[in-house]
């Protein structure tokens, strides 16, 4: 099964950059999307041989996710169940025969960080329920993160370092999931010390052109997942978007 995530940045705009003929090209069982900044019948963008489903934000033209697959899933829940947290449209959870599928598009703590304290409220809870989840069946869990964990994951960390997306205390939580809680991140399984591996870049100082990003989109899976795992990828060459598609190979 291949499994395809991507931050869209505006569906409606990638859209007009040919998303349809990348979904196809990519060719995946799941394909999910962050960041759709859409509400419900502004788009109508289905595909033959997939279903699809939607979470919206309160808010207009912000946030928003969204999962298109070819395998019908047990039941499909929307948010975390924690209302604070279930208004921006982030989390969809289609439950499978022998896995759950989550993807997220997890807050951005803001310039100067002024929304920390939120993004730490919301790690604990979004890790509670994917323990929640784990607990009754494996999870896959993709998305735009809002993280770079390592220095490896990103071209300037010495400049980054207070910076939202690189403080001590969000990679402080994604360090808990994949080291204390077991979640395998499927990039650096396979390629741990591989450099320049980058999914977000900058529209600014021609970020993308000169490879100055970050990895902050991710694949994650349960430990019990491992020997089913076949393969990552990160998807520099596709455009469209301020980040690139990620991918896991599972069988």
């Amino acid at each position: 099964m291949r499994f395809i995530s991507w931050n869209v940045n505006g569906l409606r705009a990638c859209v007009g950059k040919g998303f349809a003929d990348i979904f196809k090209e990519l060719d995946a069982d799941f394909f999910a999307l962050q960041e759709t900044k859409m509400q419900a019948g502004q788009l109508d963008l289905e595909f033959e041989g997939y279903r699809s489903y939607w979470n919206y934000a309160d808010r207009k033209g912000y946030s928003g996710t969204a999962v298109y697959t070819r395998h019908e899933p047990l039941a499909v829940t929307y948010g975390i169940g924690v209302d604070e947290h279930d208004h921006e449209g982030r989390v969809i959870t289609l439950e499978m025969e022998d896995f759950f599928f989550v993807t997220v598009y997890v807050p951005n703590a803001q310039e100067e960080l002024a929304r920390l304290d939120y993004r730490m409220r919301w790690e604990d809870d979004f890790r509670a329920y994917l323990l929640s989840l784990q607990e009754r069946k494996p999870v896959v869990v993709c998305g735009d993160l809002n993280v770079a964990h390592k220095e490896i994951d990103l071209k300037n960390p010495k400049t980054n370092r207070r910076n939202p997306g690189f403080s001590d205390e969000e990679r402080g939580k994604f360090s808990r999931l994949v080291e204390e809680d077991g979640f395998i991140d499927t990039f650096r399984h396979y390629y741990p010390d591989a450099e320049g591996e980058y999914s977000w870049w900058s529209y600014r100082f021609q970020s993308r052109q000169k490879n100055v990003g970050w990895r902050i989109d991710y694949f994650l899976t349960s430990a019990s997942l491992k020997d089913r795992l076949r393969g990552a990828k990160i998807h520099q060459q596709i455009f469209g978007s301020d980040h690139c598609p990620v991918e896991l190979e599972m069988q």
